[in-house]
């Protein structure tokens, strides 16, 4: 389950994602379906890079046009490619209130996977099988039941060619337990989290470096049996496959041991202040590798969303001056000469 959105009220609203067994038709089907969907996002783009501003206005008659002229087009889903304009509107508006973040770029065909956003016009669960427009019917792995009915849902792929469908529904919060006192959390690299109390302190545990060695052999598999132009071998794709494997084997285990954290943390206090650090500096450093491992952007949005949807008071501390600063007198201590 991916969390999205805040609580509000008695419910909350989030995400439950399943896997996706598809045929060769249906994967087929949805393949076609991103690239008519990653076609109108790169045309949005090239209308942006020749100063045509797309607004979302603008935006809706760019897709009627391409719908009109491409015959291709029209034998797609109206309502993916809709979401993908909003989406792309969306993702601009974003990049002008967020400081340092870039406007949307090309999505290259080799670069990107497959994701497709369908609301309740567009999709509907029939026989535990999720059915789409244009005839296209899919077993799902039903892990869990829903806990209501979903507003939307979002088909996607992954590094491994595998497809899932992420479902937006409605659950009753769960009360948090009571806490007082607060703690303060510092970022690094050594130890991924260091607190004010000890007992909560999360430990680099170098889920990626314990795979090294596989994942480099797989990568020189994958080197030795590249070609250069045309089509890849099996083998290579086998290679692909299994160091992408590798990758996402440790970052599930990343992830997995960040929330439990940052449950622990949450359950036991009310005021939690947090380093705000962005770690995007350190992959042009020395650092490089073992600070990807640590992952600390993702413990550090695991924490704070876990945190706030629990009801804490999460305060956000400028990282200057962070590490040489007391935390029970406020001294600095002087820097090295």
């Amino acid at each position: 389950m991916v969390w999205w959105g805040i609580a509000g009220g008695v419910d909350e609203i989030v995400r439950y994602t399943y896997r996706l067994r598809p045929g060769v038709q249906a994967q087929r089907s949805l393949s076609q379906e991103w690239g008519r969907c990653r076609f109108l996002w790169n045309e949005a783009v090239h209308q942006h890079k020749v100063g045509n501003k797309p607004t979302l206005a603008k935006l809706g008659k760019l897709l009627t046009e391409l719908r009109g002229k491409n015959a291709w087009m029209r034998e797609g889903s109206q309502v993916a490619q809709q979401s993908m304009v909003r989406s792309y509107a969306q993702a601009l508006q974003h990049s002008f209130t967020v400081k340092g973040r870039g406007r949307p770029t090309y999505k290259a065909k080799k670069r990107t996977w497959a994701s497709l956003e369908y609301n309740t016009r567009g999709f509907s669960i029939q026989e535990g099988r999720l059915r789409l427009p244009k005839g296209v019917s899919i077993p799902v792995v039903w892990s869990r039941e829903l806990p209501s009915e979903p507003t939307s849902v979002r088909v996607y792929q992954d590094s491994l060619g595998h497809w899932y469908a992420s479902f937006v529904v409605r659950r009753e919060v769960e009360p948090a337990p009571e806490a007082t006192g607060g703690i303060g959390i510092d970022w690094g690299v050594s130890a991924t989290a260091t607190t004010t109390n000890e007992h909560y302190d999360l430990p680099y545990l170098g889920h990626r470096r314990r795979c090294a060695a596989e994942l480099a052999k797989a990568q020189r598999t994958m080197a030795c049996r590249h070609r250069k132009g045309g089509k890849q071998s099996k083998g290579y794709q086998r290679a692909r496959r299994r160091a992408a494997k590798l990758h996402k084997k440790a970052a599930r285990q990343t992830q997995h041991d960040s929330r439990v954290w940052a449950k622990k943390v949450t359950d036991t206090h009310d005021l939690i202040a947090v380093e705000d650090f962005h770690p995007m500096f350190l992959t042009k450093s020395t650092m490089a590798r073992k600070a990807a491992d640590a992952a600390i952007g993702a413990a550090k949005r695991e924490l704070i969303t876990i945190a706030e949807r629990a009801g804490r008071k999460v305060v956000l501390v400028t990282p200057a001056y962070t590490t040489m600063t007391c935390s029970g007198c406020f001294a600095r201590a002087k820097q090295a000469p």
